[in-house]
């Protein structure tokens, strides 16, 4: 078995699928781990590094000629390479892109979409999705911390005292626990809001004060613990509410996403012209719309003197740590599929099920089926 490394293409991204940490878990499977020269680089990991764990530096033409299969972060024009026979594994954007695992497909190569593991125990350590909103959550604090005009921490000095920054955290999922602890340990004042009122312990736990709003949330909890998307009356009662506590905040950080779904709009352009000049807010819901507004993809807005940010991928902006928790994420994973020095496609196998796109030439998981069939392409 080869597991090839290619160098990423996906614009702006700094993150590699593998890093030297854990060749050797694969090479005691039996695997070759194949590395495209300069694949790690931009995350601050060496060919020689990979070389002293045992992978073997290819150029990317025989990387992809050679391997069986393909490791990447974000796959993108590399889709129509593949082969029968051959497998990818990688965030290939199944719900928001149901057409491009269509043509996929057509390659005959069996395509793993990392970012529909399931949500259970036996899984949790091949959650790349939880991981990567470990580092969006804690880059998104500083990135606001950065654009603020004034600090986060109160200071008493012989100057005077300064004030604590205030900051509110829409959507405590993984990324805005880790925008909480981050803004706290900063020295913020915290308010966190969730449609699911059954992370408002989770809220506290990491140092902020939940905002409970008056709306019916009975059914805001969807499978595997995500957010379910709710109808647009709930969502204009939500606003409603949520726009006295924006308007007395220094920062906003939104971080609402529906896997596969336009992310609905929870800060309105009313919102924003309401708060202080000044003030900052990151939504790291940009890439599917945006929570705000007036967000615009990576970016930067200003509207009466209030920033809004619109990044898509601030892992990218921290390669090395977010290449290393990847890494053990599909390290882990290959792990899983590999049996007798081969992959093993067990579709019984809840993991392998609900990761498995495409598989000798046919979408094959229920989900994107039916976005294509719905779509009129199934």
């Amino acid at each position: 078995m080869k597991i090839g490394v290619p160098k990423e293409t996906f614009r702006g991204e700094r993150r590699v699928a593998l890093v030297p940490g854990v060749i050797a878990s694969l090479k005691a499977k039996g695997a070759e781990v194949l590395v495209e020269s300069g694949a790690g680089t931009a995350a601050g990991f060496t060919d020689a590094a990979y070389t002293d764990k045992g992978a073997q530096i290819v150029p990317r033409a025989q990387l992809f000629a050679d391997a069986d299969v393909i490791v990447q972060v974000r796959a993108g024009e590399d889709l129509a390479g593949l082969r029968s026979g051959q497998a990818v594994i990688a965030f290939l954007d199944p719900l928001g892109a149901p057409q491009t695992m269509r043509k996929l497909a057509g390659t005959g190569a069996t395509a793993f979409s990392i970012e529909l593991m399931p949500r259970i125990t036996r899984a949790q350590s091949m959650d790349a999705l939880s991981s990567q909103a470990t580092v969006a959550g804690y880059k998104a604090v500083l990135l606001a911390a950065t654009h603020l005009p004034r600090m986060f921490p109160m200071l008493m000095t012989a100057a005077g005292t300064i004030t604590p920054a205030r900051v509110f955290v829409l959507g405590a999922g993984v990324a805005g626990l880790q925008a909480i602890a981050t803004a706290k340990r900063l020295g913020a004042v915290i308010e966190a809001y969730d449609v699911r009122p059954a992370v408002k312990e989770q809220v506290q736990s990491v140092g902020a004060k939940f905002v409970e709003l008056p709306l019916d949330t009975t059914a805001a909890e969807g499978t595997g613990g995500y957010a379910a998307a709710q109808d647009e009356s709930f969502y204009r009662r939500q606003r409603e509410v949520l726009g006295k506590v924006v308007a007395g905040t220094d920062v906003v950080i939104t971080t609402a996403a529906i896997p596969g779904q336009k992310s609905p709009v929870l800060i309105t352009r009313e919102m924003v012209e309401s708060m202080a000049p000044g003030s900052v807010i990151v939504d790291l819901a940009a890439e599917r719309g945006g929570n705000c507004e007036v967000t615009k993809a990576d970016e930067v807005v200003e509207l009466n003197g209030v920033t809004v940010l619109g990044p898509t991928n601030l892992p990218a902006t921290v390669p090395y740590h977010a290449s290393q928790m990847y890494a053990k994420n599909v390290s882990t994973f290959l792990l899983h599929l590999l049996k007798d020095g081969a992959l093993n496609v067990d579709r019984e196998d809840e993991i392998t099920r609900e990761t498995l796109v495409t598989q000798s030439g046919e979408v094959v998981h229920e989900r994107v089926k039916k976005l294509l069939a719905d779509s009129g392409n199934g």
